[in-house]
């Protein structure tokens, strides 16, 4: 029993698999049980590989390896339902990104200004990022409102296909200039001596390959466990009488779970910097790798797709945006821009719930 508790992170992913594998036959409080249990696991195991290769490889890491998953959802429930997903990749990347922009980005924000009165970043590295975050998702989500070459928030097979190819190479061009380029921008400003985790010795090659895998079985296991779980959160909102739109929040929110809590996590360590690089590069990782991959099933199988925004979401899309360029803007943070992001979250929760 003392072995299960001190490894317990190798043992989550596989009991996740293993309730997987049970399918319905489990209530549903048993596979939340486990999806919080995995949840916790990943960010161990992502923690893990992060201090062995160093920021900000580590957080984007983290943050491909969930959306990749989350595109394979995404990709398998459009194949599946046809013609009726059309709306589905669009909903999915908004929600996404309002979530990761209002409720991680302000969540980080206030309780690590909370703990640490103000906290600082590099202002080139999330200008940079928000910068490209600006282009992808007007490009994705707003310019299909108001071309002319087919009817309806819709592009054309060729604005299609020239619109996910420039989102693709502006997020490598991104990952580039990040990873390689000017990688020292999105490198944490403060003394890194006063932080003990900067100092620990580092995993060996073997424990790090061990917790990569691990990492995606657990991964796998989040977003498994939130698709078994959306027959019981359908069927709680239906019975609430709420729009059926929040359920593609709720699973969105589920699948975003292990990069919200190590985000907070950093936060609370007064590693801003590493917060925002996981919440930043998680939004451009949705946009830059989803998009593309549905558009290309559209073209292939001739599955139509919907990608622009209605009016509403709009405004709130680039209320958004703008709140962010101004609050991350300076470099440094209190928590009245954290209050301000949760806020704004909170009208598009309640403006889903009652449109």
């Amino acid at each position: 029993m003392e072995r299960l508790a001190r490894h317990w992170t190798w043992f989550a992913p596989l009991l996740a698999w293993a309730m997987i594998a049970g399918g319905k036959s489990l209530p549903a409080w048993l596979l939340a049980a486990a999806l919080i249990l995995t949840v916790l696991a990943a960010v161990h195991h992502a923690e893990l590989v992060a201090h062995k290769v160093g920021e900000p490889f580590g957080t984007l890491i983290l943050a491909i390896a969930v959306t990749v998953i989350e595109l394979g959802l995404i990709v398998t429930l459009m194949a599946a339902a046809g013609p009726a997903a059309a709306t589905l990749a669009r909903d999915t990347v908004f929600a996404a990104v309002m979530i990761i922009l209002n409720g991680l980005v302000g969540l980080c924000i206030l309780i690590g200004a909370l703990r640490h009165r103000e906290q600082s970043f590099q202002q080139t590295g999330v200008s940079a990022s928000l910068a490209t975050l600006c282009a992808l998702t007007t490009l994705t989500l707003v310019l299909p409102n108001f071309t002319i070459a087919q009817p309806g928030p819709v592009y054309a097979p060729s604005q299609l296909a020239f619109v996910a190819i420039v989102s693709f190479l502006l997020y490598l061009t991104f990952v580039a200039v990040q990873t390689v380029r000017h990688r020292d921008y999105f490198l944490p400003t403060r003394d890194r001596a006063a932080d003990p985790a900067a100092h620990a010795d580092p995993p060996s090659n073997r424990d790090t390959a061990m917790s990569a895998a691990l990492l995606l079985l657990c991964l796998g296991g989040v977003v498994l466990l939130a698709k078994s779980l959306a027959t019981p959160i359908e069927n709680a909102v239906t019975g609430a009488g709420a729009p059926r739109a929040i359920v593609g929040v709720i699973i969105a929110a589920l699948v975003l779970l292990p990069e919200g809590v190590a985000a907070t996590r950093a936060a609370l360590a007064n590693r801003l910097q590493t917060s925002l690089n996981l919440a930043l590069g998680s939004a451009l990782a949705t946009i830059g790798l989803t998009i593309p991959a549905v558009a290309g099933l559209s073209l292939a199988a001739g599955l139509p797709i919907a990608l622009g925004l209605d009016p509403k979401s709009i405004v709130l899309l680039f209320l958004t945006l703008i709140v962010a360029t101004l609050s991350l803007g300076t470099g440094r943070t209190t928590i009245l821009q954290g209050a301000v992001h949760l806020v704004i979250l909170g009208v598009y929760l309640f403006t889903t719930i009652v449109p």
